[in-house]
């Protein structure tokens, strides 16, 4: 049986589970700063980017198996990105 979902919010809220235990896994581990938001925004933006047909099992895998250092440092990216943005408008 296969489950679809009609939005992200609804894929998210599916997701939830699994995003809290991660979550509290790297907090465990000292990433004490990383929220449930940002390992979906990781895995939505990169990881799944390009994945097509992905079976909640599987999404359900990454989430759990995702490397804490890959989303610390997605975080960090993310972070210098924004801060280089803010510097060029203030410029102008």
């Amino acid at each position: 049986m296969d489950i679809e979902f009609n939005s992200l919010e609804e894929l998210y809220k599916r997701l939830k589970p699994a995003l809290k235990t991660k979550t509290s896994e790297m907090h465990r581990n000292g990433f004490r700063y990383i929220k449930e938001e940002d390992v979906w925004n990781y895995l939505k933006e990169i990881k799944w980017k390009t994945s097509n047909n992905l079976n909640l099992y599987q999404m359900v895998n990454d989430v759990l198996n995702v490397d804490n250092v890959i989303i610390d440092n997605y975080l960090k990216d993310k972070l210098e990105s924004n801060k280089r943005v803010i510097y060029i408008n203030e410029e102008e």
